[in-house]
């Protein structure tokens, strides 16, 4: 049995985002040579969820407003009030407290088979990065585990 970890990088360009990352993971899995094990793959952000859906357009739209009335934008947060908030800050903070509740409701990895060398996926499923925040860099771990 071989474990192998890879990152993933992507630059996202703006809220709800949502980054159909399956080549990139399948790439990666052929790389490794692993004929059948598992997967993690996981998001290394709190603002950025990890799922496992169908590549129809209508449906990311339809994910996207679901998303955006669970924790709108134009909600106030106390996450984002700076005058109070002493915990986890950094330059050049952002309003982003809609991010984090959206995340509370998503999940920040998926594990996943490997069959023959592939991801065991259903007919339409796909798997997406999906950006709850602003456009920034990010980063997917994998770890990959099998022989």
């Amino acid at each position: 049995m071989r474990i192998i970890n890879h990152l993933i990088n992507l630059k996202t360009t703006t809220t709800l985002d949502f980054i159909d990352i399956t080549d990139k993971i399948k790439e990666k899995l052929k790389k490794a040579g692993i004929k059948r094990g598992v997967i993690n793959i996981q998001s290394l952000h709190t603002t950025m969820a990890v799922l496992v859906q169908e590549a129809e357009p209508l449906l990311i739209m339809d994910l996207k407003k679901v998303l955006e009335k669970v924790a709108p934008r134009t909600m106030q947060y106390m996450h984002d009030n700076f005058e109070i908030r002493t915990v986890n800050m950094c330059d050049g903070e952002c309003a982003n407290g809609h991010a984090h509740c959206k995340a509370a409701f998503l999940p920040t990895s998926c594990h996943l088979n490997i069959v023959e060398g592939d991801l065991q996926l259903g007919m339409w499923q796909r798997v997406f990065a999906v950006e709850l925040d602003r456009s920034r860099p990010r980063k997917i771990a994998l770890q990959i585990i099998g022989e």
